[in-house]
């Protein structure tokens, strides 16, 4: 009995220790300094990031260290990846967390993988954002895989108020499947605000709804009256690259969006250089 029970121990003890040296390597990444090429790639291709104070701008690098460092990247369809490539949907994907406090650099998403152009794919994913072609712009499985045309990232990346980001939408996909299931309600604090949060998304989906039926215009894509997953979706790219009309138009979904994602993108104006960490 007594052998079992010090391996029982020793076994503990070591998954312990290695819980703590996971915690003190993320620790370090969220506080280590941004790579020196990095801040010419995201002037370039990440428009949001010039209007990002230094406190943002400095827990924006954090994540993307984690993310850097903990996912993989995979080319696709004879695409080359390079750093580019990888900063880029690193910076957008971890944009989305920066109201976090906690150091969650979505926990369940294992590899990104990368085509050049718009494709096409069996597999059925939450979006297929269809260029004319059939062909897709990204997917968000539940296995922790995210798809991502690059040409699609880079379009919507270089136009940052058309209200169309393929990152932002497959990463709210992400987040919206950390409780296991993608039906438009992710993991809610505190708990008490999900009846709230779903009055206000049930209303305003079925409002985009009627509206796609009617053919007319609303600041939320059509896409978004596919399903309530596809709704947070749409209504996530919306809020970051629309906010003032999202406000203006949806009051109280937006009021939402921003309680969680402890984040208002209308009050982010563009910084002098002097300011930049």
């Amino acid at each position: 009995m007594m052998p079992l029970v010090l391996l029982l121990c020793l076994s503990f003890a070591g998954l312990l220790g290695l819980r703590l040296l996971r915690q003190r390597r993320k620790r370090r990444l969220l506080n280590a300094p941004p790579d020196p090429a990095w801040e010419s790639i995201l002037r370039r291709f990440v428009p949001p990031f010039a209007r990002l104070d230094v406190a943002l701008r400095r827990r924006l690098y954090g994540k993307m260290h984690v993310f850097l460092s903990d996912k993989r990247f995979e080319g696709c369809g004879g695409l080359e990846l390079t750093e580019e490539i990888k900063v880029v949907v690193a910076a957008e994907a971890c944009l989305l967390l920066l109201g976090r406090e906690d150091d969650r650099v979505y926990p369940d998403l294992k590899t990104v993988l990368v085509y050049p152009e718009a494709y096409r794919s069996g597999k059925r994913g939450l979006f297929g954002g269809d260029n004319g072609t059939g062909g897709r712009l990204g997917e968000s499985w539940g296995s922790g895989v995210v798809v991502l045309s690059w040409n699609g990232v880079r379009t919507g990346a270089l136009d940052p108020n058309d209200g169309h980001n393929v990152v932002f939408h497959e990463f709210a996909h992400q987040l919206d499947q950390e409780d296991g299931r993608a039906d438009g309600v992710p993991i809610l604090a505190p708990a008490g605000s999900y009846a709230l949060w779903a009055k206000t998304f049930r209303h305003d989906y079925e409002r985009l709804v009627a509206q796609v039926a009617r053919r007319r215009p609303d600041v939320l894509d059509a896409y978004g009256a596919t399903d309530p997953a596809e709704f947070f979706a749409v209504a996530t790219e919306t809020f970051f690259e629309k906010p003032r009309q999202l406000r203006e138009r949806h009051p109280e979904l937006f009021d939402e969006l921003r309680a969680y994602y402890a984040l208002d993108p209308e009050t982010w104006k563009s910084l002098p250089e002097k300011e930049t960490p």
